[in-house]
C-alpha cells in the first residue's frame, strides 16, 4: 500500500502512528489484565464480561427490571444456596457418621464435605487497595490538569466533557455507560488487529486537513484587510 507524503501524491513518505504514540499498544493500556481483556487476549474472560454487561442492559434498558428487586432477588438466591449447601452438608454427616476405611476415601464422605469457610470466599484487601490507588490516581491527574499546567490538555478536556454531557442529554445513564463499555471492549482490539490501515487512513486525513487549512489560509485569511500595526512605545 503506497503512503504519500503531505503536500504531493507523488512522493512516499512514512506513516505516523495515532496520536504519535511510539509504545505498543498493550504497553499504553497497562500491560495487564485490563490491557489483556480489551485487547480480547483473554477471549473467554472478555467474551463473559461483555455477556455480563449486556445481560445488565437488558434486564435494565428492555426488561425495566427495578434494581432493588433484582438486589433482593439475587440476596434470596444466594441465601437458598448457601441454605442448601449446609444443610446437605449436615445431613450427610448424620446420615453417614463412620469414618472411612484406611486410605480408601468413600464416596459419599467425599460428596459430602464440610460447608466451606466464610474466610475463604471473602474479598481480598488487595483488590481494594488496587481499587483505590487507581481512584487516586484519577483525582491526582483531575487536578494536574486543572492546575493549568498543559493548557492544551485542559482546553481539551473541558470540550471532552462538555461534549459528554450534551450526549448524556440525549441517553440514558444506562445506554451510556453501556455504550462506552462496548467501545472499550471492541475499538481497541479492532485497532490493534486493523493498525497499519488505521494508522494510514489517520495520517492521511491529517494531511488533507492541513492541505485544506493551508488552502483556506492563502486565499480567504490572508486577504482579509486588517489595520495598522500600532507599535508599542517602551519607556
Amino acid at each position: 500500500m503506497p503512503i504519500y507524503s503531505s503536500d504531493s501524491d507523488d512522493q512516499p513518505a512514512s506513516t505516523a502512528r495515532l496520536f504519535g504514540r511510539e509504545r505498543p499498544l498493550h504497553a499504553i493500556l497497562g500491560g495487564g489484565k485490563v490491557a489483556d481483556i480489551l485487547l480480547w487476549r483473554d477471549k473467554s474472560l472478555s467474551a463473559a464480561l461483555l455477556l455480563g454487561a449486556t445481560m445488565i442492559w437488558f434486564l435494565f434498558e428492555i426488561v425495566e427490571y427495578n434494581f432493588v428487586s433484582l438486589l433482593c432477588h439475587i440476596s434470596i438466591l444466594m441465601m437458598l444456596v448457601v441454605f442448601i449447601i449446609y444443610a446437605g452438608s449436615g445431613f450427610g454427616n448424620w446420615y453417614y457418621p463412620l469414618p472411612p476405611l484406611q486410605n480408601v476415601p468413600s464416596p459419599l464422605t467425599v460428596a459430602c464435605k464440610s460447608p466451606p469457610d466464610i474466610r475463604d470466599i471473602t474479598i481480598p484487601e488487595h483488590a481494594f487497595r488496587w481499587l483505590f490507588s487507581k481512584i487516586n490516581w484519577l483525582l491526582l491527574k483531575f487536578y494536574d490538569i486543572s492546575s493549568g499546567k498543559d493548557f492544551k490538555q485542559f482546553c481539551l478536556a473541558l470540550v471532552s466533557l462538555w461534549i459528554l454531557s450534551v450526549v448524556g442529554n440525549y441517553f440514558s445513564s444506562l445506554n451510556l455507560l453501556y455504550t462506552g463499555f462496548v467501545c472499550m471492549e471492541i475499538i481497541p482490539a479492532l485497532y490493534e488487529r486493523y493498525e497499519r490501515e488505521v494508522d494510514y487512513l489517520a495520517s492521511r486525513g491529517n494531511r488533507d486537513v492541513k492541505k485544506l487549512y493551508k488552502n483556506f489560509d492563502s486565499k480567504v485569511l490572508t486577504k482579509i484587510p486588517r489595520g495598522p500595526v500600532k507599535e508599542k512605545k517602551f519607556r
